[in-house]
């Protein structure tokens, strides 16, 4: 139960991030702030979710470390994708459209890319079942986050 109070925590300050996203420049700052607060919560519930013992938490945390330092850099890639949507939205070409959703495509293979290849690290430090519990918790964050983009971002106009 606890892990889900966190989880609705976690999606209520995800949803309060998207507003000031989308202020511009003087909400900026506050970002990476949020970011910082999302981050560090996603890091408890997957404390309180996966109930390693001292021996696992001290092999699986520098793991999880470096994994979320690469999902942090697709993660800026895709904010940029879709900063770069917003700004082009209400004129956006045939061509523009094509690119974004190119790159958006790119940013979702990199994201699988990573998830895949650490899957062998994480297997390395946890036993099979935390691993797969591990990775069924990113995947419910990340249907929170689309569920909540989903929600945020307007269709291409015809």
């Amino acid at each position: 139960m606890l892990a889900v109070r966190m989880l609705l925590v976690f999606a209520w300050m995800l949803a309060s991030s998207v507003a000031p996203a989308r202020a511009g420049g003087a909400a900026e700052a506050n970002i990476d702030i949020l970011r910082d607060s999302i981050r560090a919560n996603k890091k408890a519930l997957v404390a309180a979710s996966l109930a390693l013992t001292d021996e696992e938490a001290k092999q699986f945390w520098p793991v999880y470390d470096r994994y979320q330092g690469e999902l942090k850099e697709i993660n800026d890639r895709l904010q940029k994708v879709l900063e770069d949507y917003a700004a082009s939205f209400h004129d956006l070409s045939n061509d523009k459209a094509s690119t974004l959703t190119g790159d958006y495509l790119s940013v979702e293979e990199d994201r699988a890319k990573v998830r895949r290849t650490y899957f062998a690290d994480f297997t390395k430090v946890l036993p099979g079942k935390k691993a797969a519990r591990f990775y069924q918790i990113e995947n419910k964050m990340d249907a929170v986050i689309r569920y909540d983009l989903a929600s945020e971002i307007p269709v291409v106009e015809q």
